[in-house]
This record gives structure tokens, sequence and C-alpha cells, in this order.
């Protein structure tokens, strides 16, 4: 007989719904600079240590490395806004420690036009007419025949 193996990890870990590209997606959408920041032009990255219980919610937040100015806090809230999956282990339920690190970039300002763009009106209400001209192409050769000539149309 032959025994069943067992995972690379005994416990199996909890995963954010949607894996890491919906967890910076969900980030990204949350986060809003804090106003004190961004009157000081303050940009860096806040380091959490957090906990996530056996429902899949996060309980205990934890900061590591401080930014200041109020992204702290908002960092802490948007870590309490997290929600993971938990697989079952064996009945147990297990506490998971995880560290996660938000950052704060200052957003670009975008480039505005010094003079605004001429606005363009249509001169009259008619519609477009086009004209067009047809003239025989001229044989380069004396050898070609009259009826094989080309035309060319001026637009």
């Amino acid at each position: 007989m032959y025994k069943e193996k067992k995972g690379k990890h005994f416990i199996k870990q909890a995963v954010y719904k949607g894996g890491m590209k919906a967890m910076k997606a969900f980030i990204k959408e949350q986060l809003t600079y804090p106003k004190q920041a961004l009157s000081e032009k303050i940009e860096g990255s806040v380091y959490l240590k957090y906990t996530v219980n056996h429902k899949g919610k996060v309980i205990e937040t934890k900061v590591i490395s401080s930014l200041g100015y109020g992204c702290d806090e908002e960092a802490v809230r948007i870590v309490k806004m997290l929600e993971f999956e938990v697989p079952k282990n064996r009945g147990v339920k297990v506490l998971y420690h995880k560290n996660i690190q938000i950052h704060f970039r200052l957003p670009k300002k975008k480039a505005r036009p010094k003079t605004p763009p001429p606005q363009v009106k249509p001169e009259s209400p008619e519609p477009m007419q086009i004209r067009y001209h047809i003239t025989p192409a001229k044989s380069k050769n004396k050898g070609e025949q009259d009826g094989k000539t080309g035309y060319t149309y001026t637009v």
C-alpha cells in the first residue's frame, strides 16, 4: 500500500479573491491620497503587517514602516477592507499573518494647453462638391496603338 503524499505546505494559505492583480486593482481604486501628504508633496511606501482570521476578514493591522501625514491611516483603512478566501485546514481555525506595502505616489499633472485651440466653424451649409477632369494619357512609345491609351483622374 502506498501512502498518500501530503502537499508541500501543511497549512494552506489564505488567498485574496481574484489573485494579486485583483488586490492591486482594488487598492488602486480605493486609495485616496491624504490632503496633508498632498500639500506637503510626500511620496513613499507604508509597510504593514496584518492578520487574517479563519473567516477571511482582516482583524488586526500594525504599521511597520511609517510615512506619516495621514498615509498610515489611509493604508490601514484599505487593508481592513480586504477579504480573503480561506481554505479548509483539517478543521482547525488558523490565523494568517501577512505583510503588504502600499505605495503613495503623487498624481501626475496633466499638461494643459496655454491657449484654447481655435474652433472651426462651417462656412456654408452646402454639401461638399467633387469636381474631376478626364485627360487621355499620352503614350511614351510611338509604337502603341491609340485604342490602348489610359486615363488619369484629378480630384
